[in-house]
């Protein structure tokens, strides 16, 4: 049956069979943040074996058919899922409530946790050694992230020129807006074979390179950065500006993040370190939340509990937003071709920009021989071990480790 043209939330036939009060839905979708263990793929796992296979609220290919376009669009896509579903139960507040139930567990275990982190810190010899193996696996993560997304994203070797360009742009402290636009353009124009686009592009990039190579250079070979952080000072408005920003730049998965949200808050903001950044990422490595909730404690560290909440509403707010606008039409104009290869132009980019975050953290965090058997223990477990635990069972079986070779040393 066709849509209606003027359709803006879900059709008539996405309407799930039967009655929910708002209380009962958001019960159900509380219950699924709790059980959100083991990253993006075993979260959306969990809504559909409950929602799709036993409940039968759309039908698979429909699911299917959704599931590709939050793929398409920025955000964590097991929130959006949770949106959509709270969307056609009850409504534009059915979706408000269905997706503030499933982010607020891991909100809340991130708000206590930070809070500890601050009050308490890692001073003591054996926290901070656990945290120091943690901090190795954070970087394992991110290196098995760059891969797994780089072998979809990456499917021709303009795709992987971008990408390369986009981590050399990073290295050298090219805004990173740029190689994403540019990388979008650039893709497209390939694809529709404008080649004065194509060329437009790669003067800008190439004079925006040469300028940020000679700043780096003038600044004694490293991009500026903040000499130290410091912890609470940030502007309100800042710290929901980053979250805003990464929530819409977040292609690929909630990994996609990491360089934005580093960038503001350890390289120009100076709101917190680099060890403190992978700190937060550890710690949101053992909830049972979207990865991307690590944000949470990075606006902590920024602006107290104020900038935990505001942090946290950007990140989250484009997600809630695209099913609130209209589900139906992102998915029609997801079926545009042109933005189809600006989209995988981007996401090169992006896949560019992660990888040379990588590269930053682990120079940082792997800066020992135990260290590094941490990383290399760590890398071979989430490459050999598939399981929805593999995630927070790696970042706990490193703090075990660090502190087993702590004392060992």
């Amino acid at each position: 049956m066709a849509e209606p043209p003027a359709e803006t939330g879900p059709s008539p036939n996405d309407q799930a069979p039967g009655a929910e009060s708002l209380a009962r839905l958001f019960v159900r979708f509380l219950r699924f943040g709790l059980m959100a263990w083991g990253g993006p793929v075993a979260q959306i796992g969990l809504l559909r074996d409950e929602l799709v296979e036993r409940e039968g609220w759309i039908s698979r290919e429909r699911f299917n058919r959704v599931l590709a376009v939050y793929q398409a669009l920025p955000g964590p896509e097991a929130t959006e899922l949770c949106c959509y579903f709270g969307m056609i139960r009850r409504g534009r507040l059915g979706a408000v409530v269905a997706g503030t139930g499933f982010v607020l567990p891991g909100f809340l275990m991130m708000f206590a946790l930070s809070w500890v982190y601050v009050t308490y810190g890692v001073a003591t010899p054996l926290v901070a050694a656990a945290f120091a193996g943690m901090q190795a696996a954070v970087c394992a993560l991110i290196v098995r992230a760059v891969h797994r997304i780089g072998s979809h994203a990456l499917t021709d070797r303009a795709l992987w020129a971008i990408a390369l360009l986009a981590a050399g742009g990073q290295a050298i402290g090219v805004h990173f807006a740029l190689p994403i636009v540019l990388g979008g353009v650039a893709y497209a124009a390939l694809r529709l074979k404008r080649w004065t686009i194509l060329a437009l592009a790669a003067l800008v990039f190439a004079g925006a390179a040469a300028w940020a190579g000679m700043a780096a250079f003038e600044a004694g070979g490293e991009p500026a950065s903040a000499a130290a952080a410091v912890n609470g000072q940030a502007a309100a408005w800042e710290v929901f500006v980053s979250g805003l920003r990464g929530g819409l730049l977040t292609f690929g998965g909630a990994y996609t993040v990491i360089p934005f949200l580093r960038r503001d808050a350890v390289e120009i903001g100076g709101w917190m370190t680099g060890a403190q950044f992978l700190d937060a990422l550890a710690l949101s490595g053992v909830l049972p939340a979207p990865l991307i909730i690590f944000g949470t404690m990075v606006g902590y560290l920024a602006r107290g509990p104020l900038g935990a909440l505001l942090m946290t509403f950007g990140l989250f707010l484009p997600a809630f937003s695209f099913t609130l606008i209209g589900h139906h039409f992102f998915e029609k104009v997801i079926d545009n071709a042109r933005l189809h290869a600006f989209l995988d132009g981007v996401t090169a980019a992006v896949v560019g920009l992660i990888g040379a975050t990588a590269v930053s953290l682990a120079i940082e965090a792997v800066d020992s021989p135990l260290a590094a058997l941490i990383f290399a223990g760590s890398l071979a477990a989430l490459y050999l071990w598939k399981s929805r635990w593999v995630i927070p069972t790696v970042v706990i079986g490193a703090a075990a480790a660090g502190l087993a070779l702590m004392r060992g040393a």
